[in-house]
């Protein structure tokens, strides 16, 4: 892409992201997300326990490393281009943690007092691996995490919050989002770009464009996946969009969010309510209907 640095991308990997983590918020007419979408592909009843029930979950170590990871990340991107070198964005992991855990204190129990100064080396070697990746005083982004939203024709609400935007001199626009998990497999790769299709939608609903290239960045592994989507494509995604709304409205009026085992499931925090497992979900409390509210902790990963 002209105008930004544009490393070259490997072949991708195993797949390792992490689900959406939350606390007890009040119940609004769901908004779709790409995690909520993927939630519903995934599993009817883990979208409902999730967005309609909001059932608070419990975030595991690799999600708040996430956060802290995307927070840092962040940081270093409001600094003046020269000051975004190794050693400054470092020093950005303990503020984040700390920000974190002011806004959460309840995470200490996920990351105790002695597994703490491991956890946060983690975080920072995520940090010094970016450098490999993506020189940050090269290019100005037009935008970190920026809350993006559009309501389609059939009155679907999309909603997400996009890692960076860089725009190019010559007006080529690369969505790009950092993940903390390992590279796809070739075999999910369609998976990963899922939620990249989703924002590129967004931006060709919201500003008329399709961007240029989508580019995630996989830290652990230290190697980047891009795609140019073209317009019949998102088009074609919309139409696969406004399809899982349908079925989700269609869940919504009776109730009927059948679970749908699978290999996730060993890891699912509603386990414990699932029928699959010998569970009983809580009584149906009915679809939302007053307007969306946004969730915190989205896409990270």
């Amino acid at each position: 892409m002209p105008g930004v640095s544009s490393p070259v991308s490997t072949p991708p990997a195993e797949s390792s992201d992490a689900a959406d983590t939350g606390t007890v918020r009040p119940r609004s007419r769901p908004a779709l997300s790409p995690s909520r979408a993927g939630d519903f592909k995934q599993c009817p009843l883990l979208y409902r326990f999730r967005a309609v029930d909001r059932i608070p979950e419990v975030p595991s170590k690799a999600q708040l490393k996430g956060t802290v990871v995307h927070a840092a990340l962040e940081s270093l991107y409001g600094l003046p281009a020269q000051e975004r070198v190794p050693d400054r964005a470092v020093s950005l992991v303990d503020p984040a943690w700390q920000q974190l855990l002011a806004e959460s204190p309840e995470i200490a129990d996920t990351v105790p007092a002695e597994e703490r100064a491991a956890f946060l080396a983690e975080a920072r070697t995520l940090i010094e691996g970016y450098y490999k990746l993506e020189d940050p005083t090269r290019f100005e982004p037009e935008s970190c995490e920026l809350r993006v939203e559009t309501e389609l024709d059939n009155g679907v609400l999309l909603r997400g919050f996009v890692d960076r935007i860089d725009v190019a001199p010559t007006g080529e626009v690369r969505v790009v989002d950092y993940k903390t998990g390992r590279a796809p497999r070739e075999m999910t790769e369609s998976k990963a770009l899922f939620q990249m299709k989703f924002y590129a939608l967004v931006l060709l609903r919201t500003r008329g464009i399709v961007p240029a290239q989508l580019r995630l960045i996989y830290l652990t592994d230290g190697e980047i996946l891009t795609y140019a989507p073209d317009e019949a494509e998102l088009l074609r995604f919309e139409r696969t969009l406004s399809a899982i709304w349908k079925a989700i409205l269609a869940a919504g009026k009776t109730g009927d969010f059948r679970p749908k085992p699978g290999r996730l499931c060993s890891w699912c925090d509603h386990k414990v309510r699932c029928p699959e497992f010998g569970g009983t979900p809580p009584p149906y409390p009915g679809w939302p209907e007053t307007p969306a509210e946004e969730d915190s902790f989205e896409e990270i990963s």
